[in-house]
């Protein structure tokens, strides 16, 4: 028992000791701030240590670094959920839901506005890293109907937008292709209301052309993988992926990758979202005429005039696309291969060579695709944002593209960085604002901390009147000839001074000799490094012009969503204005986007991809390196580290480290700050290593921390140490206690057992002393008792006898007279009573079926047995019927009806026996194709059966409703419901078929009737025995009068004004088991049967 108490004691203490801070049991350094020293070598050196242990989190002070481990970790499950919740960001390891909680309780109590930035490169896991945000924030906030309708619809628009803006990458098997930036508001109370989704540069120009060993967006490979064969014929599309020019095919297929079941989750999310069941088949319209855009092909036509002219080749795929969209196939046509130019009021045609028609198909399929995945964002918007109008709080998620360096960097690539030189500019702004906002709160004095700004390389780019952007701009709204080169030359005059600018034709004689910079590039030096534009695309790219006559074709269009996909397409409302340029659009977005920003309190998530093989436990240290430059993260620790490296509560910082001063342990009464104040006094840290906030206590350098945490764990060994001899001592102190009270309890235990075992024995002896002298008593009185007994029944006996012998002797004369009829009497009741039990032994059972009876044992009791046997069978019939209902005995009724008419008559009668009667077969009532027939029959339907008309011409079988009511016989059309012949029942005079095993009947009509101007009918049912039982039933309950059922291999039936003869033959058939009827001459119909 002691040693059981210990271990629930000791189990008690392991579970008390928790974590408490950040520095506890940590791998490498948790917090970069921390590190020394700080320099590029040992940064990586950190984050390999961690990410070897599988610590895929470090910090920067409270921005996380998520390294992509590419498998998946055990820590991200509900119990990890409610470890991070409500506590401290520096209380546990580095997590992304630590950062979640502080951001998710700062809105919730503090009521601020929280966004939280994601960067990386592709596949270093943003969308990833976004997904498990709100994953976390959905866990730990409020519960209830409405509140998980929200939540589920936040997080179902995911699959949605992944799989109309992600794609296969050489980087990435699930790239994001489109910025995204999703406000989730909240109310008051932290419960989430809805959200709002903006999106940024959908990467349009995949739609067309793809890298090799890249895909295009999932949509498509998910459609041709997934859709069911009808939807598929319905949005004219085939399952090979080879069909379509727009797929490449060396990357079609992915490992692990599923896009039937992801197909599945899409449409199940867009219903879950919100969208109607026209929407999506709408918006899948859209995709297929997309895919089958790049299928059309064009070939030269010489004109008149000298000039080449564009013609679809094979105009099969361009039909199908309008029949697909709505839109009359000669504008169409026409749109790809003349251009309307208009100016003022002048309008000039140009006819498109192969190459404009080419452009024009592209541009077409890209601004469709583009269009329409900014109507899904819209579409989606409207049905996640919050319905209520209270006051809200918003806590924005930024999952954005990052710096992106390729050999071969374009237009996309320009505006990409230019983002993320906009994003580092507010990271540099915002960290300095809330250490300048910390550092005042507190009371301490703020220092200007030298850092570099990027604000000249943003002005570089976006100034409205020397940036690159407007010179873009101007250069594509100049007439003129306007080419790609024609903008660098304008740059290399404008630019040309600026000392982030490089360019081999400019005038800065620096760079006329640099062979590492092509003639046909320029140069930016970036807050991340240089990159090398090349030109080529530019303009085009920024122009993104789609030829106004494709614009009005697509508003022709008899398809709502693609009409409201193009609305300058209008005639009424034409623009002569040129549209706004891509870039200048991104500027504008980017510029709402940072407005956004400034409003919330930043929250950042750096990821960092480390190899480039999708592989676990790969780091490439020169990757890693390259991604830690142009995320700019050792600014970011120089920037934090420029005041204090490390700041603390007072109450933590006292509780952590009291165990280093005599006055602070083991327990300080004071306030917190006097006992840290008197701590480090203790320790003698110099003065300049540390500065007293009002609530916190600030440290200048990590050294300084360390020794603390040296300190410490020294402290904490000596501690160890004692607690640890005293824990023994009182261990064997207890032990000898429990020892000594054992030993009194087992002592006296034993004396009582022994006193009662002594007792035990003296009273077992006495025991068997007392029973052995009463045993003796008894049986001495019970030899007496059984003497005067014998005594007694001897007088008994002699007194009967000689009472016997006088009544005998009196008596003797009577029974000589009447002994052998008495005898015979008493022999013959005691064989009846014998034959009676017997009988009630050998019962057979209650089923009237059973014909087993018990066997006579005597002749004279012939007729007896065979009585009983006739009135046990009708006591067990009628017990059997007297369970059956109402409907059960109508059924029994017919079924021996169809006996007695069938029976040894009907080949086919023994396959019916086992099959119930239906009567109803088509559920009339129930089906709208017979809705005009059901309109026409008012009597109640006794049988519906669809039944093969014979005709009389050729032996061919026609389709035919056969419905029986209560007075009439009625043929229907089975396809329109008509009703074609009605038949009284009083005109049915007789019913003929066969003996044979076919269901060939005629229904014969009287003579003069006006049912009988067409003939009688010869049908042919699989219910034969069931229909001609309930017309012989139902023509006896109404006309009184029984219907002649006749059974012959050969009967006559008349057609109008002639009698043809029906004749059964056997024979095999060709088409298996089944019946055929031929028509031999104008007098013989003969019936082939198997």
């Amino acid at each position: 028992m002691g040693r059981l108490h210990l271990g629930m004691n000791a189990d008690k203490m392991a579970k008390m000791e928790v974590k408490t801070s950040l520095l506890d049991d940590m791998i490498g350094v948790g917090d970069m701030v921390l590190l020394e020293p700080l320099d590029e070598d040992s940064f990586i050196n950190n984050l390999k240590k961690r990410f070897d242990h599988n610590e895929v989190y470090t910090y920067i002070g409270s921005v996380v670094i998520s390294i992509n481990p590419y498998r998946s970790l055990p820590i991200y499950t509900p119990e990890k959920v409610e470890e991070y919740r409500n506590r401290n960001f520096y209380e546990l390891s580095p997590h992304i839901f630590a950062l979640s909680d502080e951001a998710y309780r700062s809105l919730r109590d503090q009521d601020k506005d929280q966004c939280i930035l994601i960067t990386g490169e592709s596949g270093a896991g943003k969308t990833e890293a976004s997904k498990l945000v709100m994953s976390y924030v959905a866990a730990v906030c409020g519960k209830g109907a409405e509140v998980n309708q929200v939540k589920e619809q936040l997080l179902q628009s995911n699959p949605v937008l992944e799989a109309f803006g992600n794609a296969k990458t050489m980087r990435n098997d699930n790239s994001s292709r489109f910025g995204k930036y999703m406000d989730i508001e909240f109310d008051f109370k932290g419960d989430p209301l809805g959200g709002v989704i903006s999106n940024y540069l959908l990467e349009k120009s995949r739609v067309v052309k793809q890298p090799r060993g890249e895909r295009n967006f999932h949509i498509f490979y998910q459609i041709l993988s997934g859709a069911s064969e009808e939807f598929l014929c319905k949005l004219k599309l085939e399952r090979d992926f080879s069909r379509y020019n727009y797929l490449g095919l060396d990357s079609a297929r992915v490992n692990g990758v599923d896009d039937a079941a992801n197909f599945r989750t899409v449409r199940n999310a867009m219903q879950i979202v919100g969208f109607m069941d026209h929407e999506t088949q709408s918006v899948f319209e859209v995709v297929a005429a997309v895919l089958k855009l790049g299928n059309i092909e064009f070939k030269p036509e010489s004109r008149a005039n000298g000039l080449d002219e564009s013609k679809i080749k094979d105009k099969n795929e361009l039909k199908e696309i309008c029949e697909l969209t709505g839109i009359d196939q000669s504008v169409l046509e026409r749109a790809f291969s003349f251009r309307t130019v208009e100016a003022k009021q002048e309008k000039v045609s140009t006819t498109l060579n192969v190459a404009q028609a080419y452009y024009a198909r592209d541009a077409l399929a890209k601004n469709l695709y583009s269009r329409l995945f900014s109507w899904l964002v819209t579409r989606i918007n409207e049905s996640i944002k919050a319905q209520t109008k209270v006051r809200k709080k918003v806590m924005g998620v930024l999952d954005i593209y990052g710096f992106e360096i390729f050999e071969d960097n374009s237009f996309e690539q320009f505006i990409i960085n230019y983002c993320n030189e906009k994003l580092q500019q507010i990271f540099i702004e915002l960290t300095l604002k809330e250490e300048q906002e910390e550092y005042i709160r507190e009371g301490i004095e703020w220092t200007h901390i030298e850092y570099f700004n990027n604000a000249i390389i943003c002005d570089l780019i976006e100034n409205n009147q020397t940036g690159i952007l407007a010179m873009l701009d101007e250069e594509c709204l100049r007439p003129g000839t306007v080419t790609d080169d024609t903008f660098l030359e304008k740059l290399n005059q404008v630019c040309a001074t600026h000392q982030h600018f490089e360019s081999r034709m400019s005038k800065c004689s620096r760079f006329l000799n640099d062979t590492s910079l092509p003639h046909s590039c320029f140069r930016i030096q970036h807050y991340a490094g240089k990159v090398m534009y090349q030109v080529e695309g530019f303009v085009d790219k920024n122009n993104d012009l789609l030829y106004r006559d494709l614009s009005q074709a697509m508003w022709k269009a008899n398809h709502s969503l693609i009409k409201a996909l193009f609305p300058e397409g209008n005639p009424a409302k034409i623009n002569l204005k040129r549209p706004p340029t891509a870039g200048s659009q991104f500027k504008a977005s980017v510029a709402t986007l940072m407005k956004n920003l400034q409003t919330k309190n930043p929250n950042y998530i750096r990821c960092i991809k480390p190899n480039d093989k999708k592989a676990a436990h790969i780091f490439n240290e020169a990757l890693v390196c390259h991604q830690i430059r142009y995320l700019g993260l050792l600014e970011n620790v120089r920037v934090r580290r420029a005041g204090y490296a490390f700041r603390q509560p007072y109450e933590p910082c006292l509780e952590r480290y009291k165990m280093l001063c005599k006055q602070t342990w083991p327990h300080w009464r004071g306030p917190a700050r006097a006992g840290v104040e008197v701590l480090f006094n203790e320790l003698r840290i110099p003065e300049e290593e540390f500065s007293f906030g009002r609530s916190k206590i600030f440290i200048r350098n990590p050294r300084t921390l360390f020794k603390l945490e040296d300190l410490r764990k020294q402290r904490l060994e000596d501690l160890a140490t004692l607690i640890g001899k005293i824990y023994r001592g009182w261990k064997c102190r207890t032990h000898f206690l429990l020892m000594k009270k054992c030993q009194v309890v087992i002592a006296s235990w034993y004396r009582r057992y022994s006193q009662q075992k002594k007792y035990q024995k003296i009273k077992s002896s006495t025991i068997t002393v007392q029973s052995y002298i009463r045993g003796w008593k008894a049986r001495k009185q019970l030899r007496e008792l059984k003497h005067l007994k014998r005594c007694n029944e001897a007088a008994t006996v002699i007194a009967a006898y000689w009472h016997g012998t006088q009544v005998r002797r009196e008596y003797r004369k009577f029974f000589r007279a009447n002994a052998g009829r008495k005898i015979y009497e008493f022999t013959l009741q005691r064989i009846m009573q014998k034959y009676f039990l017997e009988m009630k032994n050998k019962m057979p059972s209650l089923s009237p079926i059973d014909k087993n009876w018990p066997a006579r044992p005597y002749l004279f009791l012939e007729s007896t047995h065979k009585e009983l046997k006739r009135i046990f069978h009708l006591w067990r019939c009628k017990k059997y019927r007297d369970q059956f209902t109402d409907q059960q005995k109508l059924i029994y009724e017919e079924k021996l009806e169809a006996s007695e008419l069938f029976k040894d008559k009907k080949a086919l009668y023994p396959a019916s026996v086992g099959q119930p009667f239906q009567g109803a077969y088509l559920e009339i009532s129930e089906n709208p194709k017979y809705k005009k027939l059901k309109d026409a029959v008012d009597e109640k339907i006794i049988i519906a059966e669809v039944v093969n008309k014979i005709n009389r011409a050729n032996g061919k079988a026609a389709s035919r409703i056969f419905l029986l009511t209560k007075n009439n016989v009625l043929l229907a059309d089975q396809k329109s419901g008509t009703i074609k012949s009605e038949v009284p029942l009083g005109d049915v005079t007789k019913v003929s078929m066969s003996s044979q095993n076919d269901g060939f009947f005629a229904v014969h009509l009287k003579e003069g009737s006006e049912a009988a101007s067409k003939g009688d009918f010869l049908l042919s049912s699989d219910h034969l025995i069931e229909m001609a039982t309930k017309l012989y039933r139902t023509t006896l309950s109404q006309t009184k009068q029984k219907l002649n059922i006749e059974i012959s291999d050969e009967f006559l039936v008349q057609f109008k004004q002639d009698k043809v003869c029906v004749k059964f033959i056997q024979g095999s058939q060709k088409n298996g088991n089944i019946p055929t009827c031929k028509r031999k001459n104008n007098r013989l119909l003969e019936v082939a049967v198997p």
